[in-house]
């Protein structure tokens, strides 16, 4: 579970999140998301001190980085993290702008396969691009596609964002008891789950990633394994423009054991977040280990 986090720092983060991201709903949609991710970048990040966090998290998987380039990483990152929410608060004018955006990749014949046999499906990917871009394209795919989320750590703002997750056409079930009851009942019925599988799970194993171990959930490859699922990571990369994605599906990754599956999901991921350094959300701390712990 997360730890939720109040008082006036989390307060004063919410208020101007909030702000930023309704105020500009009165822009034209591709004007929106450049002056969100401006004031993400310039203004939100380092308030909440994410910008330090991301220099951090470079320093220990990058360490030849150049200062210019992590300084241009800060920045781009925190941009590309506003322009996701500024995404997301903008509801039926992003599901609408996705419509046009087709699935693409290897692994499509063995998605489309597995929705005509009504095979279970999980999809899997992380916080890169916009992870809700490849969440729109699937249920315009005709997928019955539902996402397991975690709630944010600011329990402020996390009420507008589970407002926001649940809104969004498909199913949306919340990382905790009744959630994940509607989650396994999704599956059994032949849905398609879509999940993010990059946070540090204190409970995982320690595996690798970008060359240091980071602990990783293996429920989820459990749970495929338990319900014989097409376990297959979709990423969703931002193009050049800013405002349009390409979503790629990759080959699936084999039913075998959890650990050998999410190390196989690691590196997977990481490939795609090397070939898009800020298209990665590098705030979070990933790599911390639990106490008691040893890296």
């Amino acid at each position: 579970m997360v730890q939720e986090k109040r008082g006036l720092v989390p307060y004063l983060t919410h208020l101007a999140l909030a702000g930023v991201l309704n105020l500009p709903r009165v822009l034209p949609y591709r004007l929106r998301l450049p002056v969100v991710g401006w004031f993400a970048a310039k203004v939100i990040g380092p308030i909440a001190g994410y910008n330090k966090r991301i220099r951090r998290n470079l320093a220990l998987t990058c360490p030849d980085m150049s200062k210019a380039e992590v300084k241009r990483m800060e920045n781009a990152v925190l941009s590309n993290a506003g322009r996701f929410l500024a995404e997301m608060w903008s509801g039926e004018a992003f599901f609408n702008r996705m419509k046009n955006t087709q699935l693409t990749g290897p692994g499509v014949a063995a998605l489309e396969k597995a929705k005509a046999d009504g095979t279970p499906i999980i999809a899997t990917s992380g916080h890169f691009g916009n992870y809700d871009a490849a969440r729109a394209v699937l249920i315009q795919s005709g997928f019955n596609t539902g996402a397991l989320y975690r709630p944010m750590s600011n329990a402020y703002f996390n009420e507008s964002y589970k407002k926001r997750m649940e809104g969004f056409e498909g199913k949306a079930f919340e990382q905790s008891r009744r959630g994940m009851g509607g989650m396994v009942k999704h599956l059994r019925q032949g849905g398609l789950l879509a999940i993010l599988l990059d946070q540090r799970e204190d409970q995982g194993a320690k595996l690798s990633f970008f060359g240091q171990p980071a602990m990783t959930t293996l429920a989820i490859a459990e749970m495929a394994l338990k319900y014989d699922t097409l376990f297959i990571p979709i990423f969703a990369i931002r193009k050049e423009n800013g405002v349009d994605f390409d979503v790629l599906v990759e080959e699936p990754i084999a039913l075998s054991d959890p650990e050998t599956m999410m190390q196989e999901f690691n590196d997977r991921f990481e490939a795609r977040v090397r070939a898009n350094m800020d298209q990665f959300l590098w705030i979070h701390n990933r790599w911390q280990m639990p106490e008691g712990a040893q890296a």
